[in-house]
C-alpha cells in the first residue's frame, strides 16, 4: 500500500511528477526579456564560463549555460528544458546581462531574393 503525501491531492499530479514550479516563479514574475530574442537566435556560452562560480544562478540558468557550450537556438533550449519559450527568453536575457552567454541573431531579410527573382523562378518552373 502506497503512503499518501500530505497536502491537497490533484488529479493532474501523480507521485512521479515531483515538485511542480510555475514558470513565472523561475523568472521572478518577469515576462519579457531585457533584449528581444528571436526563436532561431543562437545562444553560445563563453569558453571559460563556469556556472558554479556564480552561486546566485538558478539551476535552470546553469543548465542553459551547459547546453549552450555549442551554438544552440532559443527554441531548442526551450524544448530541451521543457519550458515555455518566453521563460527561456527571460533566463537567457539574465545570462546575457551577466556576460555568461552571447546571442547571435539570424541574418536579416536583406539576404533574401527580391520578389521579381522569385516570380521568375516560379514562371520558369511552370514552363517545365
Amino acid at each position: 500500500m502506497r503512503a499518501e503525501s500530505p497536502g491537497p491531492q490533484h488529479e493532474w499530479l501523480d507521485g512521479d511528477a515531483g515538485p511542480v514550479v510555475r514558470p513565472y516563479t523561475l523568472t521572478g514574475g518577469r515576462v519579457r526579456p531585457p533584449v528581444g530574442l528571436d526563436l532561431v537566435a543562437f545562444v553560445l556560452a563563453g569558453r571559460s564560463v563556469d556556472p558554479a562560480a556564480h552561486p546566485r544562478l538558478h539551476p535552470e540558468h546553469r543548465r542553459l549555460v551547459e547546453l549552450a557550450r555549442r551554438p544552440v537556438p532559443v527554441a531548442e533550449l526551450a524544448a530541451e528544458l521543457d519550458l515555455a519559450v518566453g521563460v527561456v527568453r527571460v533566463l537567457v536575457g539574465d545570462l546575457l546581462a551577466r556576460g555568461l552567454v552571447s546571442v547571435h541573431e539570424p541574418a536579416g531579410t536583406a539576404f533574401l531574393p527580391d520578389d521579381n527573382i522569385l516570380k521568375a523562378v516560379v514562371n520558369g518552373l511552370r514552363a517545365l
